[in-house]
């Protein structure tokens, strides 16, 4: 099963529970009594709201389409989080994935709480026009409960600027003369979208890892030599080598960590193979990662699926099955796809020393542990893949300023947000037991009970 953000905040709070040095004003039952409420507050949703989005096709057909609106906790700022189309989709995901947005916007001090979406269809089986009527409809059954003050979605899997621009329209037209530039974020820049958007979670993806290896490994070299730790040695033995990579997923978010990787001096690494939903290619000296975005570019997203699409391409490399990348003997192993790829029926066969999870909970429960006792380096979802939504924030400033960053400002202020996050984790991760997810998610949970403590939301 995927980790489930409600159970990792209860083992957060079991542990803070007994840290004298955090809330020590509160103690004996009083902090029983608070700890209580902390746990059902930060466990459960405010709000689940769904729908059944009455659409009409194009040959007449009327069909309802099951949609929700996650709001899970507003204490830092309104809530915030991608509305998601795929056939998978469901509530309980929707919450897990909201919960999670609540805590990754606390670990890296973004002034939102968490939201999610979730719209039940394969984005694929419908035309421009239908796909335009689902945008239409998700906001006018869920306008009240949206705004640029209260609830701010932003792209996901299956949705995109487009998507983005459709819904902020009929934002618009539901709430004449109010602000609307708030509404959404993950816009295209003509509609008031940030600079750098589309591809700010792949390169924040990447600068996670390279800042791991590379600054803060070099910089901090004599202080890890002497941790008692196995991850601090494993990093140091890898730190120097030629890494191999593999990046299962080549959306926004796969092909631009990718690119990082190609074009990264910092390190010495290549990305020897790539996989989307219908392919893994595979070129033991590096593949040509350029010339593979140009192609996915112009081919509806899809990497080449045979020899032939490949010589015509221009591109060296095999093609073997989807699922066999995420075994490749590779040192690191980008996670850039869907959840629950890495489970108890393959995490055995993983053999990467290094994950990055890229895409949302990739990794189920029993993978997690079973890696992390191996000694395998995680680098968890909600520390790698910020940079989205800190974008979607300058986004929202931008908005809200009417004035517009250009994109190595944005890129600029993104780094120097998610590199304050690692500079507080990572000293805290190497002088523990604790696995990163663990440092990640308690620090959320500090802040978010502070925070709620604060406001006298406990009693």
């Amino acid at each position: 099963m995927p980790i489930n953000t409600g159970a990792v905040v209860h083992e957060s709070l079991n542990v803070l529970f007994d840290d004298d040095l955090f809330l020590p004003e509160i103690q004996e039952k009083p902090r029983e009594k608070a700890f209580r409420a902390l746990r059902s507050i930060l466990s459960t949703p405010n709000h689940v709201s769904k729908s059944f989005l009455r659409i009409t096709l194009e040959n007449d057909e009327v069909i309802r389409i099951p949609a929700f609106r996650v709001q899970h906790n507003n204490v830092l700022g309104p809530y915030k989080g991608g509305i998601r189309f795929h056939e998978s989709v469901n509530e309980d995901e929707v919450i897990n994935l909201a919960t999670l947005m609540t805590l990754k916007n606390a670990l890296h001090e973004v002034p939102f709480g968490g939201g999610k979406g979730g719209v039940v269809i394969d984005p694929k089986e419908y035309d421009v026009r239908e796909l335009n009527l689902i945008c239409k409809k998700y906001v006018q059954y869920f306008s009240d409960i949206i705004g640029p003050d209260k609830d701010i979605p932003a792209p996901d899997m299956g949705t995109s600027a487009r998507e983005m621009d459709w819904m902020m329209g009929e934002y618009k037209s539901i709430h004449p003369g109010e602000n609307y530039r708030g509404s959404f974020t993950g816009k295209s820049v003509v509609n008031g979208g940030s600079l750098g958007r589309r591809e700010a979670t792949g390169k924040g993806v990447y600068f996670t890892f390279r800042y791991l290896f590379h600054n803060f490994a070099t910089e901090q070299q004599t202080w890890l030599s002497e941790r008692n730790h196995l991850i601090a040695k494993n990093i140091l033995d890898l730190k120097d080598r030629n890494f191999t990579i593999a990046v299962q997923g080549f959306g926004n978010l796969g092909s631009v960590a990718a690119l990082e990787a190609y074009q990264c001096n910092q390190l010495n690494n290549k990305v020897i193979a790539v996989s989307d939903r219908n392919v893994t290619l595979y070129n033991s000296d590096g593949l040509d990662i350029p010339t593979l975005v140009k192609f996915t570019i112009e081919n509806n997203k899809d990497l080449p699926i045979n020899d032939k699409e490949l010589e015509d391409a221009g591109i060296k490399a095999k093609v073997i099955g989807r699922d066999d990348l995420l075994t490749l003997n590779v040192d690191v192993l980008f996670l850039a796809a869907l959840e629950d790829q890495v489970t108890k029926d393959n995490m055995e066969e993983i053999q990467a020393q290094v994950i990055v999870e890229g895409a949302n909970a990739p990794i189920t429960t029993d993978a997690d542990n079973y890696l992390n006792q191996k000694g395998t380096i995680i680098i968890p979802d909600i520390l790698a893949n910020a940079g989205g939504v800190i974008v979607s924030y300058l986004e929202w400033l931008q908005g809200r300023e009417t004035q517009y960053y250009k994109e190595e400002e944005v890129f600029k202020k993104q780094f120097e947000q998610m590199e304050s996050t690692f500079d507080t984790i990572y000293p805290q991760f190497f002088s523990n037991t604790y696995t990163l997810r663990q440092i990640c998610y308690r620090q959320s949970v500090m802040k978010l009970s502070d925070v709620l403590y604060r406001q006298g939301k406990l009693y």
